[in-house]
């Protein structure tokens, strides 16, 4: 027969504790508090009865105080750049259900590129005791970050960080993804490449620039120098690259960006000028966002999965945090990519469905 629970409490009650679950499980304060902070040593019966009080009486465990008791807050950090991008929410989706499902919680800080507000993320994770810090935001505030290697708080960062005993990198496989994108569209006959990058300042930004005009030389093709543009990864930032292109009076017949928000700038640009994608301009994104699938065309991206990055940098940390490095853990994370087809691309503007330039009637 199920067991029901104890209704919650009104504000007259008195406030659950321990000792009310040691009463109800007819077991010591102690036995209960060993068996909250999963003490191996305690009697197996015993804890039955201590989880079943805590399930009857529909009892909190207070976190704070397991930390007291345990030495550990199983609390991670999670410094994100812009929480008005939408990879970012997924991200931070992603780390949260894979750092539940291993009992941590999540303390988030996003910096919107403001070293300022960085220092304050930082210094809230260190008066929490933060056992770990996954640093996303795709460019490394070295000063800032000493500050947590200085107090030995393990952190993982994607593609650079600084050296360390503690510090662990998540290295992306743009290489892959940037590749597939640009056969894709070699393929299909396209031999005029433009390229949106995001910021050079940070590391992620110059290996996606590098991987593109790498790609672009096994296919044998040199670009033009006035259609590779520098972005910052917003959507105005990819308009304002667009106009700029626009105003320069040529365009590519491919236009990749360095990331979702940028595409979706730019084809809303390339919708207000009366220009098609893709029969005038493929386009090409990175990330794969949501909404990258319900913009009009649907746009084609390389796909770098949240779910992936968030799961390498929870590993990554609790490794650290667990010691599970000694028995074979990995010092390097990597996560791939990979292209997503979807409308956004097709033949060059002035082709058939073959390759070939379409004859103009007389």
């Amino acid at each position: 027969m199920a067991t029901r629970k104890r209704p919650r409490q009104g504000n007259q009650e008195k406030r659950l504790d321990i000792r009310d679950v040691a009463q109800h499980a007819k077991v010591s304060i102690a036995t209960v508090s060993r068996t909250i902070n999963g003490v191996p040593t305690v009697d197996k019966e015993l804890a039955r009865r201590v989880w079943a009080a805590i399930e009857e009486l529909n009892y909190f465990p207070n976190t704070q105080a397991r930390a007291l008791v345990s030495g550990r807050t199983r609390l991670f950090g999670l410094l994100v750049s812009e929480i008005t991008n939408p990879f970012f929410p997924e991200l931070i989706q992603g780390f949260e259900e894979v750092a539940v499902e291993n009992g941590y919680e999540i303390l988030i800080g996003s910096t919107n590129y403001d070293p300022e507000r960085m220092s304050l993320c930082v210094r809230r994770m260190i008066e929490r005791s933060v056992e770990g810090v996954a640093v996303m935001t795709f460019g490394v505030e070295q000063p800032l970050l000493e500050e947590l290697a200085s107090r030995r708080v393990p952190m993982v960062f994607v593609d650079a960080g600084p050296p360390g005993e503690l510090v662990r990198p998540l290295l992306v496989d743009y290489r892959k993804g940037i590749h597939e994108g640009v056969q894709h569209l070699a393929v299909l006959g396209h031999r005029e490449f433009g390229y949106i990058s995001g910021p050079l300042r940070h590391r992620s930004s110059q290996l996606r620039k590098a991987a593109f005009l790498e790609a672009l030389e096994t296919i044998g093709v040199t670009p033009r120098k006035d259609w590779i543009v520098e972005g910052d990864h917003t959507l105005e930032g990819g308009m304002q690259c667009m106009d700029a292109m626009l105003a320069a009076g040529s365009l590519p017949t491919a236009l990749l960006c360095s990331n979702d928000m940028t595409a979706i700038g730019a084809l809303r640009v390339l919708n207000k000028a009366g220009l098609r994608v893709p029969e005038d301009v493929s386009l090409i994104g990175f990330d794969d966002i949501h909404l990258a699938e319900f913009v009009n065309p649907p746009l084609t991206t390389v796909r770098m999965s949240r779910n992936d990055l968030a799961r390498a940098a929870f590993n990554a940390l609790r490794s650290i945090a667990e010691g599970q490095e000694l028995s074979g853990q990995p010092r390097t994370w990597r996560v791939p990519t990979a292209l997503t087809v979807r409308q956004s691309t097709g033949y060059p503007r002035g082709t058939d469905a073959v390759g070939k330039k379409k004859r103009v009637k007389k």
